[in-house]
């Protein structure tokens, strides 16, 4: 179910993504982890036939989100059985692929399949993983550097609709989060760990417990990086909690529950709040979203220790209107908060006062929000893409129709929109 859902800034550290040239767009959300993009004079309108640069053709669907860098495009699917990582040209033509693994399934009818994880890239390496849990890396040029299975090192699988969180990378290493099982047995341990991007050896593995049971022992989210003001650290979230962990050594350095209260005898433990929404993050701020039209909290990100009904480390709290799949995004003084059901609820950054709530298409929405140049780009299941201008006022700019249907979040990398539909992935540009 990932559904997953990108863009750049210039020389930053980055979630998925090592400090970068501008333009490049290594992973899911970009490179300052919060779906924001620097560039300026992109398209705004496009259709079938209108700013279309090139469509290529891919073998078969996946809401993975492709990574760019230069002049190349990385993007996984499925073919069949088979799960693939493709390389293209920025000129629309295939450089390489390489077969990943095997054993696809799909999840929820069109939900979701096992080539739901984005790939990523620092422009001299690129890394995959599938819901299967084969993860390999190669060089840019497609020469195989190692590959590993997730499940035998770090234990089995257990997760209802498959393993869809995209790992982490930042200077040269690579975080995984394994939010799933039991939560008894050993080989279904939920872990998070930290392996050497390079040479595929393990660095740390830490344990995560929460007491999450039933369905929120699975989540669908991605971990995150905060890196703002000289401040980094991994932020991972599902099973009940938020937490984040040191990058040196997974040491636990804060956690916040409260987002399916467990022990509360005034809330009833709500049995099927999985999280698939992954957090938001900017300069001092958390934005922690949860599930079913639930609760948003917004956190300060220099708290340590167990944040959970401590008033000094809460900003806000809005009790309903969590978007369930498309994670937030955070641009200077607003939160973007897409619902699923297409209905946009900006919120002020620092009271979480309500500044409105409209709708935008009326379809579901899989993908998460990018920002670029005074717009927000949100992308609906049936393959839309509404073009909404940022701010307190609310203002459709356009709406724009491939004719494909789609769940990946578009990609913003120099001056050309990528989008990756369930057939083809599409090069934007004026």
């Amino acid at each position: 179910m990932k559904l997953n859902l990108f863009l750049s800034l210039t020389c930053l550290s980055c979630v998925l993504v090592q400090p970068c040239p501008a333009d490049n767009w290594g992973s899911w959300r970009g490179p300052t982890s919060n779906g924001l993009s620097a560039e300026t004079d992109v398209p705004t309108e496009w259709s079938e036939k209108k700013n279309v640069a090139w469509r290529f053709p891919l073998p078969g669907p996946a809401g993975a989100t492709p990574a760019v860098w230069d002049d190349q495009i990385f993007v996984t699917t499925v073919d069949g059985a088979d799960l693939l990582l493709i390389c293209i040209g920025t000129d629309g033509k295939e450089q390489w692929r390489h077969k990943i693994g095997e054993g696809n399934k799909d999840v929820r009818g069109d939900e979701g399949n096992s080539a739901s994880p984005s790939p990523i890239t620092d422009g001299k390496y690129v890394w995959s993983c599938m819901a299967t849990g084969d993860l390999a890396c190669f060089t840019v040029d497609g020469k195989p550097v190692w590959k590993i299975d997730i499940q035998e090192r770090y234990g089995a699988y257990d997760i209802a609709f498959g393993m869809s969180a995209t790992p982490v990378l930042h200077h040269g290493t690579l975080f995984l989060q394994l939010i799933h099982g039991d939560g008894k047995a050993e080989t279904r341990e939920a872990v998070v760990a930290a392996l050497d991007a390079v040479t595929g050896q393990p660095i740390w593995k830490a344990g995560r417990v929460t007491g999450a049971y039933n369905e929120n022992e699975h989540s669908y989210a991605s971990p995150m990086l905060y890196d703002f003001g000289g401040v980094s650290y991994l932020i991972t979230h599902g099973a009940d909690y938020t937490v984040a962990y040191s990058l040196n050594n997974g040491r636990e350095i804060w956690r916040l529950g409260g987002l399916n209260p467990q022990d509360d005898l005034r809330q009833k433990y709500h049995p099927t709040l999985r999280f698939v929404a992954s957090t938001g993050a900017a300069d001092g701020i958390i934005v922690c979203p949860t599930a079913k039209n639930g609760p948003v909290y917004a956190i300060r990100a220099d708290r340590t220790g167990d944040l959970t009904g401590k008033d000094d480390a809460l900003l806000w709290m809005r009790k309903k209107n969590t978007p369930d799949v498309p994670s937030p995004l955070i641009h200077e003084d607003l939160v973007y908060l897409c619902r699923e059901n297409g209905m946009l609820l900006v919120l002020d950054r620092e009271s979480g006062e309500e500044v409105y709530m409209k709708r935008t298409h009326n379809n579901r929405h899989r993908a998460s929000p990018i920002y670029a140049d005074g717009h927000l780009y949100l992308t609906a299941r049936d393959g839309k893409v509404t073009v909404v201008k940022t701010g307190r006022e609310f203002e459709i700019v356009a709406q724009n129709d491939t004719g494909e249907a789609m769940s990946a979040s578009p990609v913003i990398a120099n001056g050309t929109i990528y989008l990756r539909t369930f057939d083809a992935l599409w090069a934007i540009r004026k």
